[in-house]
C-alpha cells in the first residue's frame, strides 16, 4: 500500500492532494458544526433558565403545603434545579389602596428569576422590592407602610421591578416576615428544572409521585419553546453536516475513480505477478483509509479552530474543542472514503491482466 501511495504521490500528486483536501474540509466542517451544535444547545438551555420557572407547584383549595413539601420538590427536581416558595396576602398601603404582598426566599428568586435585575436585592429582614405599578400607591418608596387586619408593617424599599408582567403589581418581602406578620403559608412553589422538555416532564412526574396531594404544572409555553428552538437549531446544523458530507463524498468518488483508471496497469501487473484480486482491492481501500485519517486529523484541528472563532465572533464566548466529536468525525470520514473507494474499485474485479499489459 505504501508503494502504491508513494507512486501516486510521485506521478499524480494532484489526485491524492485533492482527496486529502476534500476529506479535510469534510472533517473540519463536521467538527465545527457538531461542536457548535453541542455548545449552542448548552447556551440556549442556559438562556432559557434565566427566563424563570418551567414548573409550578400549587395546592388545591388554598390548603397549606405539607411541612416537607419544599424539600421533596427540590429532591424530585434534581440537584441542578432551583425552587422558590411564594406566599401571598392582600394588604393596604398608606394611601388606602389594596396591594398584593408576596413573601419569598430572595436567595432562591435571585437564581430563579435572574432576569428581574431590580438593581439591588433585599438583604435585611425588612427589605422589600416594589413592583413599578405597586410603587405608585406608596407615599414614600423608601419607607413602605402596610396595614393588615388592623396591624401595621414598616418595610424598607430598596429596589423596583419592571418586568412587563404581574410582578409589577406586587410588593415582595422576605417569606419569614410575611409568615410571622400575616400568618400565611406558601401556596406556590416555582421550580426551574434543568434540561430539555423530557427532563422537565420527568421531574414533574417525580414531584407528582412524591407529593400526590399537590398540583404540578409544567409551564408549557416555556418548555415547548425551548424544545422547539433547540431542536430546530440542532436539526439545521446536523442537516448541514450531512449535506456537506454527501457533497465531499461525490468529489472524493470522482478522485478515486480517476485514480483507478490511471493505475489499471499497475493493478494488472500485480495480479499477473500473483496478487489476488481481493488483495489488490484491499490495498486500494487501505490507501483511501490512510487518506481519510490524514483528513480527520487536519480537519479536526481546523474545525475546532473555526468553532472557536465563530463562538467568539457571534456569542463573545469561547467554544472549546470537544473530544467527543472526534469519534463521530472519524467514522464519518472513514465511511466517505470507504464508499468512494469501493465503488470504483469494483472495476478492479473485471481486470484482464493480459489484455491491459498488451495495451488493449
Amino acid at each position: 500500500m505504501r508503494g502504491l501511495l508513494l507512486r501516486s504521490l510521485k506521478h499524480k500528486p494532484g489526485r491524492i492532494v485533492a482527496a486529502v483536501l476534500g476529506l479535510t474540509v469534510s472533517a473540519a466542517i463536521a467538527t465545527a458544526m457538531l461542536t457548535l451544535s453541542l455548545d449552542i444547545t448548552e447556551k440556549l438551555h442556559h438562556e432559557f433558565r434565566s427566563f424563570g420557572a418551567n414548573v409550578v407547584v400549587t395546592t388545591a383549595d388554598k390548603n397549606p403545603f405539607p411541612e416537607d413539601a419544599l424539600a421533596k420538590v427540590r429532591s424530585a427536581a434534581g440537584s441542578d434545579a432551583v425552587a422558590a416558595p411564594f406566599a401571598y396576602a392582600v394588604m393596604k398601603t398608606d394611601r388606602g389602596t389594596d396591594v398584593v404582598v408576596a413573601g419569598t426566599d430572595f436567595g432562591a428568586v435571585k437564581k430563579l428569576d435572574s432576569w428581574w435585575q431590580p438593581g439591588a436585592w433585599p438583604t435585611a429582614a425588612n427589605d422589600s422590592l416594589l413592583g413599578e405599578k405597586a410603587a405608585q400607591f406608596i407615599a414614600d418608596e423608601s419607607e413602605v407602610k402596610l396595614n393588615y387586619d388592623g396591624r401595621s408593617l414598616l418595610l424598607h424599599g430598596i429596589g423596583k421591578l419592571k418586568t412587563g408582567g404581574e410582578e409589577e403589581s406586587r410588593i415582595y418581602v422576605s417569606l419569614p416576615v410575611l409568615e410571622h406578620f400575616a400568618h400565611v403559608a406558601p401556596s406556590v412553589i416555582e421550580v426551574r428544572v434543568g434540561g430539555d422538555a423530557a427532563a422537565v416532564e420527568a421531574a414533574a412526574a417525580r414531584m407528582r409521585e412524591s407529593l400526590p396531594g399537590l398540583t404540578v404544572t409544567p409551564v408549557r409555553q416555556l418548555v415547548d419553546s425551548e424544545s422547539r428552538i433547540v431542536g430546530r437549531m440542532r436539526a439545521l446544523l446536523l442537516a448541514s453536516v450531512v449535506l456537506i458530507a454527501l457533497t465531499v463524498g461525490v468529489a472524493v468518488l470522482a478522485t478515486m475513480s480517476s485514480s483507478v483508471l490511471e493505475r489499471r496497469r499497475d493493478f494488472a501487473l500485480m495480479h499477473a505477478l500473483g496478487s489476488r484480486r481481493n488483495q489488490i482491492l484491499l490495498l486500494f481501500v487501505a490507501e483511501a483509509m490512510a487518506i481519510a485519517v490524514v483528513g480527520v486529523i487536519a480537519g479536526y484541528l481546523l474545525g475546532s479552530l473555526a468553532a472557536w472563532g465563530i463562538g467568539e465572533l457571534n456569542f463573545h464566548t469561547a467554544t472549546l474543542p470537544r473530544l467527543g466529536v472526534l469519534p463521530v468525525v472519524f467514522v464519518m470520514n472513514l465511511l466517505i472514503a470507504f464508499v468512494a473507494a469501493m465503488l470504483p474499485a469494483r472495476a478492479l474485479r473485471a481486470l484482464q491482466p493480459a489484455a491491459l499489459l498488451r495495451g488493449e
